[in-house]
Formats: structure tokens, sequence, C-alpha cells
């Protein structure tokens, strides 16, 4: 339907989202940026659960129109996501619209109160009581404190929902680069986001983890500082392939 892609979109796009998760999307209840909730309620109502679909029908029904006409004459709008609401009576706007305002047409999701002045063993055991659906709109839409929790979280979904929050900044990815606690699979999906990696820092810190795929830290030595180079060379927590490519790349420059 588009080429606009995040790590949830991408989960949704290859169908292994679980039916409740895909049904709070289908109501709005991710509600993430405006992008990303209209494809993934184009994608959704063609869901092979009929329930899923009819859900995801019924919230394109109910976007505001005018919101609507309007973010569809933005150019970064693919036209096969045009012509999916030409088809349903709906066309863009004849006027282009401004594309910094990411807001959701509708939300639809219960709001995710920051509690202040709570211990992390707390957090825990709120999130730890949480089912997937919750996790992830929590992920999406929660504090600091509970994407730093839930991005080690062992399901894709629930990782992917946080390095999708339009909450998270680059000092986050930055730390998430360097964790060796969380999946291989994030550390890829930040290896794969171009805008992250022009930061040195989530460069290095991606080279620099021993949990990071192999293939991704021998593609970043080019890039790294003799520092940080010097650093992984002598760093036996790393895969030795990388180690000595290091040590290689120091003899060379």
């Amino acid at each position: 339907m588009s080429s606009y892609s995040t790590p949830l979109l991408d989960s949704f796009k290859r169908g292994d989202v679980e039916r409740d998760v895909r049904m709070l999307a289908a109501r709005g209840g991710l509600a993430p940026r405006v992008h990303e909730q209209l494809a993934l309620l184009v994608l959704l109502a063609a869901d092979s659960d009929a329930e899923v679909a009819a859900a995801a029908d019924a919230t394109l029904r109910v976007l505001p129109e005018d919101a609507l006409t309007i973010f569809l004459s933005r150019s970064d709008v693919s036209t096969e996501m045009r012509s999916f609401f030409a088809g349903r009576g709906v066309q863009a706007a004849d006027a282009a619209a401004d594309e910094g305002d990411d807001q959701p047409l509708l939300d639809n999701g219960e709001a995710v109160e920051e509690v202040k002045d709570e211990d992390e063993k707390t957090t825990l055991q709120r999130i730890a009581a949480m089912s997937v659906a919750q996790r992830v709109v929590t992920a999406m839409k929660g504090t600091r404190e509970e994407r730093a929790i839930l991005i080690r979280d062992p399901n894709k979904l629930v990782t992917g929902a946080v390095l999708s929050s339009p909450k998270l900044t680059e000092r986050e990815v930055e730390n998430i680069a360097r964790m060796t606690t969380v999946s291989e699979e994030a550390l890829r999906t930040i290896g794969r986001t171009r805008a992250w990696m022009k930061n040195y820092g989530v460069v290095a810190g991606l080279a620099k983890n021993p949990k990071t795929p192999v293939a991704l830290s021998m593609n970043l030595l080019a890039r790294l500082t003799g520092k940080d180079l010097k650093a992984i060379a002598t760093d036996r927590n790393v895969p030795d392939v990388v180690r000595q490519a290091a040590r290689r790349k120091l003899k060379v420059d």
C-alpha cells in the first residue's frame, strides 16, 4: 500500500501480530502518527479475520473527512493510499498540506498516564501484569522509563512499538544501541534507520555492542574514530572477527 515504514507497521505487514493487537489498531487505539495510523487501517481493512476487517472499516468511516482530505493532499502520501480512499469517495484537498503535523486523525486508545515518583520495581511489576496489547500501547505512548523496560521485552511487536514511538529521542536510541539486553532484531532495526544512523553516538554504540549482528558491526567500522576502533580492538566481549577487523583497520590507517 505504501513505502512508508516503521518497525511497528512492518510487524503488521509481516502478519505476525496477535489478534487483540490487530483489533486495537483496527479501532484506532494505537494512534501513533497519522501516516502510520492510516496505513494500519488500510492494511487491516483487508485482514483475514472478518471482525478485525469490519472494525477497521468502521474506523475508516468515522475519520474526520476534512482532516483526511487535507492529509491526502500531502506530497508524502502514496498514490496507492490516495487511490484507496478515492475508492471510498474521499479525494485529496486541492491545496497541498503542511507535512509537519503528524497527529493521528482519531485516537480511541486509553491514555497512558505518567506516574510521578514511582520506583523501577513498581513500574516493572505493573508492566509485567500487562497484556501484549497494553504493552504495545505503553511502548507507543508511555514514559521514557517504561520504554527503557519495554525495549527488552521478548515480544518483537512490543520492541517495535518502542522504536516506532513518536516520543522516542535520539539520546534514548543511543542508549538502546549500547544495551546488551535487547534483541538482535531491535539493533538491526536501529541499523536500518537512516535518520538514527546519522548520529555518531548511535553508530559507535552499535559497533561496540557485542550483541550487534556481526555483519552490521563490520560495516560500521569504517565510520569510527581511531579512539573507538582501539576500544573495539582490545574489547574481548565483541566477536573475535570484529575485534580483528578493527585491528587491521588501525594498521592500515
